[in-house]
């Protein structure tokens, strides 16, 4: 017998103002699944979690938790006031039997003491205080809302470790593509209001999703088509010049009803960048290049060359040093040792981490037009500040809306707008993929593959840095940096682990978090294959040969000379299905190649 749901939301509806942000919407939660929840910014995902949470009430709708079932919520900002330290915060969060050893095993893994005080927290550190909290009772249900925020990559990993043991029912709203899909078993999407259900993790969402779009694109054709042919009938049918038949009128005005419907909601973000001057070929050389604050060495011995066109990715903990070492090879900052030099004729334009270039009340013409003309000039065209923002997703009416009435995912919409309005051949972007739906971040990795100028970008989000960086340069630990070709996968492929996962220990003195001690490195064989990986090498030479008689007989299918002639649609149909398996064919072989490599790699 199936288990029966531990949560569930039915036919949940919701107005915000005038706008309806829920009409429908419902979730499922069996116990111990874990399920993401995705959705373009605005959508109305975190308000939906909210709900399940029990934090707000819907306008309609009906919320079923199961008796005795214990639920945890974990917000985007949480609130530590009233508490006179982190280790309080947490235990105000557990009941009666639960461990209390558990909130300080915790913290002490997320590298918090437990006696800092709320107030002096920062983001990063405040929300890992919350994950403790959230976490500490075991709870039968966790709702995440974007947990990997202002994380660094070690506690991004033990994080994603500790999820995936715990016997918790999990929901998940995150922007990080390998987060969710290393997690989750069944996606969530909402979309205009209401939910669609894949009972697949998120790796196999946004091929669904696509296919989701896609029919719908065919359904606004074919409704185009008829509402055409029912207005002909209005202008020139007799019935229609004799006495205008009302049900038919009614059912074209049904039609463009539908079509609207259909087409609401689905805005795309529209990135271009204003491309500057081309820049020399040698875009920055760092030769030894050393940096140290008082004892605290941060950049040791660094020697590096970028050439226009590279991609270069910085990967290190929180306090490791990122945000020097960009300012040491951006000339910004002078080393202790060694020499940077740069290029000629470099315009550079930078994106910074806090989103510090944006004032609370800097209205959003203020914040791409600095406050003057109204036209900016893009890629040497005109363009009215507003046609731009519109690009981005925002409409005439928020003009003059002040920044901070605006949401996270909006306000890195707009940071994205402002950078990119400016002309520039070296683009500096600090954590760009915070509060950024899929759907954009797919558009600034397109961006950034089409921009002919040089890139330095500082992520936590590895799949974006598999995505878009050249070459990955990491931190070491002790001030050490190594550069290693191509993405983080790669990266860990070539040094046989990841960035090290966080290991209690004090914050130092003079409030800034330490660099995280980094284990030992471990030579390859030391290594195991996961379950995932196992189970990609025992099926990926099944799917070869699969995809392999796909194409033979797809090829066989377009040998017919007569195919175009008697059938061009079906030519044209089979000739990209072709392309498809050819392209699938590709990526399956090179995965079971790096596979098999490492594996050979690990048995030594």
């Amino acid at each position: 017998m199936a288990a029966a749901p531990i949560l569930f939301l039915q036919q949940i509806r919701l107005r915000l103002g005038s706008t309806e942000l829920l009409e429908g919407a419902e979730l499922s939660l069996l116990p111990g699944e874990k399920v993401a929840l995705v959705g373009r910014n605005g959508s109305g995902k975190s308000t939906l979690l909210k709900i399940a949470a029990g934090e707000i009430e819907p306008d309609g709708g009906r919320r079923f938790l199961q008796p005795g079932a214990t639920i945890r919520y974990l917000p985007q900002e949480p609130d530590l006031s009233g508490y006179p330290n982190v280790l309080a915060y947490v235990e105000a969060g557990m009941q009666a039997g639960d461990d209390h050893y558990r909130a300080t095993y915790l913290l002490n893994a997320l590298g918090l003491t437990g006696n800092e005080e709320p107030h002096r927290l920062s983001g990063g550190e405040a929300r890992r205080a919350a994950l403790a909290r959230v976490l500490a009772p075991e709870p039968d249900i966790i709702l995440l809302d974007e947990p990997t925020n202002h994380l660094d990559l070690p506690a991004i990993e033990w994080l994603e470790n500790e999820l995936s043991s715990i016997r918790s029912a999990l929901v998940i709203i995150s922007h990080d593509r390998r987060f969710l899909a290393d997690l989750t078993r069944s996606t969530v999407w909402l979309d205009r209001g209401v939910t669609r259900r894949l009972d697949k993790g998120f790796g196999g969402f946004e091929e669904w999703r696509d296919q989701v779009l896609e029919e719908e694109e065919t359904a606004r054709h074919k409704l185009d088509r008829q509402i055409v042919r029912e207005e002909h009938w209005l202008t020139y049918g007799v019935t229609a010049r004799r006495k205008r038949n009302v049900r038919r009128l009614d059912g074209l005005f049904a039609l463009r009803q539908e079509r609207r419907d259909l087409k609401r909601g689905v805005g795309e973000v529209k990135i271009s960048v204003a491309e500057g001057e081309t820049s020399g070929k040698m875009v920055m050389e760092a030769k030894d290049i050393s940096k140290a604050f008082g004892e605290r060495v941060i950049v040791k011995d660094f020697t590096t060359r970028v050439i226009r066109g590279d991609r270069l990715g910085i990967i290190g903990a929180n306090g490791a040093g990122k945000t020097t070492l960009i300012k040491l090879l951006t000339g910004e900052l002078p080393p202790d040792s060694g020499t940077v030099r740069l290029g000629a004729n470099l315009e550079l334009a930078s994106l910074d981490q806090r989103r510090a270039s944006l004032s609370a009340d800097m209205t959003l013409k203020e914040a791409v037009t600095g406050g003057g003309s109204d036209t900016l000039i893009i890629n040497g065209q005109p363009k009215h500040f507003m046609g731009y923002l519109k690009d981005f997703l925002f409409g005439p009416e928020q003009a003059g809306t002040a920044v901070s009435k605006l949401s996270g995912g909006e306000r890195g919409r707009l940071v994205l707008a402002r950078v990119l309005s400016l002309p520039s051949n070296v683009l500096v972007l600090d954590e760009p993929t915070n509060d950024l739906d899929l759907e954009t971040l797919d558009l600034l990795q397109e961006m950034l593959a089409d921009y002919p100028g040089t890139v330095i970008v500082v992520s936590h989000d590895r799949d974006f840095l598999d995505r878009v960086a050249t070459s990955v340069v990491v931190s070491d630990g002790g001030g050490q940096w190594t550069e290693y070709p191509g993405g983080y996968s790669d990266m860990v492929s070539q040094r046989g682990f990841g960035v090290t996962a966080p290991v209690g220990g004090a914050k130092p003195k003079g409030g800034r978090q330490a660099a995280l001690p980094q284990t030992t490195s471990h030579p390859a064989a030391k290594q195991k294959l996961s379950f995932r990986q196992k189970h990609a090498l025992e099926t990926l030479p099944k799917e070869i040969r699969k995809l392999a008689a796909e194409i033979a007989k797809l090829n066989a299918t377009l040998a017919d000379g007569s195919l175009y002639a008697r059938d061009p649609q079906k030519f044209t149909e089979t000739g990209k299905a072709l392309e498809k398996a050819q392209a699938a064919l590709g990526k399956a072989e090179d995965e079971w190649l790096e596979l098999e490599a490492l594996r050979e790699e690990i048995e030594g």
